[in-house]
Parts: C-alpha cells; structure tokens; sequence
C-alpha cells in the first residue's frame, strides 16, 4: 500500500511540475475570457464525479497496464509537439492525455473505465482553437443576425441586413463575435452534460440532452439580437448598448436554461408514459 501511495505522489508530482506553465495560462485565459470563464468549475465538478465513484474504485482491482506507458508517451509527444509549435491548445489536451495514461499504468482498464467520464469532462476546460473557434462563431453570427432580421421585421419595425449588422431606423445594430452565442452555447453545453448526469440514467438521455444545448442557445441567442433591436427602436438606441444589453445577456441566459430543464422533463414524461404503456400491454397480454 505503501508503494502505492508514493507512486501516486509521485506521478502526481511529475505531472504538476511538467504542466505548471500549461495550467497557470489556462487559469488566466478563464479569468481574461469570458467564453471560457465556464473553466473554473470543470476541474471541482469532475472531482466531484470522481468521488462518487469511490466506491467503485475501491472495489475494482487494481491491475497496472503496460499499455498506459503508450498513451503516456504518445500524449507527451502531443504536448511537445504543442510547445514546439506554440499550439496551447495541444499542451493543454495532452495533459488529459497523460492522466488517462497514467490511471491506466498504475490501476489498469476497469479503473480507466470507471473514469473515463470525469476525465472526458476535462475536455470541456481546453480553449478550442482559434481555427475552430472562428469556424463555428461566424457561422453563428450570421444565424444570430438572419433570425434577428426576421423577428423584427415580423414585429412591423423596418430593418435592413448587411451581413451581420442590422439597420433599424436610427440606430445600426452589429452581430459581433462576443454576440455570437458561443460564450452562451459554451457554458450551456457544460450544465446541460451536468444536468443530464444527475437526473438521467439513460446514456440517450444523456447525449439527447447535451445536444440539446445546441439548438436552444442559438435559438436564445437570436431572440436576444431580435429583442435588442426592437429595444432600440421601441425605446432608446442606448438600450443596445452598455449595461441593458449586459443584462440581457444574463436574462437569455436564464431563458436558455428553463429551455434545456423543460426539453429534460420532456424527455422524462415520455420515459415514463412509455413505460406505463409497456406495463399496460404486459398486463393485457396475460
């Protein structure tokens, strides 16, 4: 037991000194960027997914896999490859990497098992990469504004499109990056896999609700561009701007999550009237 416990430590050790540089910048980044500020509470919640697996874990055997070595040596290689390249984000995807490796060496395959799903959350503390964080914001840019352009013209308010700015009389209304809804979808996605953790048992329930997520931010978000602009033309044009649209943000924000805990009961008022339909036909049936 013993050995175990100083190969634990010094594992843990290792791993701290290597990535000291990798976790000190994402630590900043989530304090400096407000679509990843989601971050701080990755690392407590899948400590906590973790512990409740305690008992499981004390259970399993315990039998090391030489093949953790591999992943260890194949995700340091990603993590110099990262800093070689001033690529952040393969650095800081390594060091999932290389606590999987690791928890499969010294515990083996039903430990890696029983922790894949806080490791894999992990995932959702890494930054993406600017190429990747640019390819979905512009895409939801345009949806923001085209649907924007929709409601209010629905509302009876002229408006007039150019790309991602929207003309109301008066007032000229652009769909940045930060009014994209990725900051909204990026932390909506985190509580909707947390939401669909705790009160599912179903994995299609899971991964149901988790998708979820997508179509209910967008759909938040460009309720959000809509009401801005007619906010602006019904009100004030500095109702577009400062602390009003602040705080709309946060409202929408709101709005979103009452959507993704509805589709959840959704889901669950369907578990169960499928299965009172089933227990009915099983008792017709003898």
């Amino acid at each position: 037991m013993g050995r175990r416990i100083a190969a634990l430590a010094a594992v843990a050790v290792s791993i701290i000194c290597l990535y000291a540089d990798t976790l000190s910048s994402l630590a900043r980044q989530w304090a400096s960027d407000d679509d990843y500020s989601h971050g701080f509470f990755v690392a407590p919640l899948a400590a906590y997914f973790l512990w409740e697996r305690r008992d499981k874990l004390r259970e399993a055997p315990i039998r090391p896999a030489a093949s953790g070595l591999v992943l260890v040596a194949l995700s340091l290689l990603v993590f110099v490859a990262g800093r070689f390249g001033a690529e952040l984000f393969l650095t800081r995807v390594s060091l999932i990497g290389v606590l999987a490796g690791a928890v499969l060496f010294l515990a083996g395959w039903r430990w890696l098992r029983l922790t894949a799903f806080p490791l894999a959350f992990l995932l959702l503390m890494v930054p993406l990469p600017s190429i990747i964080f640019n390819q979905i914001t512009f895409p939801l840019q345009g949806i923001a504004s085209r649907a924007g352009e929709a409601v209010i013209a629905t509302a009876g308010v002229p408006v007039l499109r150019e790309g991602n700015i929207l003309h109301v009389p008066g007032r000229a209304l652009e769909v940045a990056e930060a009014c994209s809804g990725i900051r909204s979808l990026m932390s909506l996605l985190m509580l909707a896999i947390v939401l669909g953790y705790f009160t599912e048992r179903r994995t299609g329930a899971r991964v149901a609700i988790a998708l979820s997520a997508i179509p209910i931010a967008i759909a938040a978000n460009a309720a959000r561009v809509a009401g801005t602009g007619l906010a602006a033309y019904w009100v004030s044009p500095a109702a577009a701007e400062g602390f009003f649209h602040g705080f709309s943000g946060w409202i929408v924000f709101v709005v979103a999550l009452a959507g993704l805990l509805a589709f959840q009961r959704l889901l669950e008022a369907v578990r169960v009237r499928r299965t009172r339909w089933q227990e009915a036909r099983w008792s017709l049936a003898r």
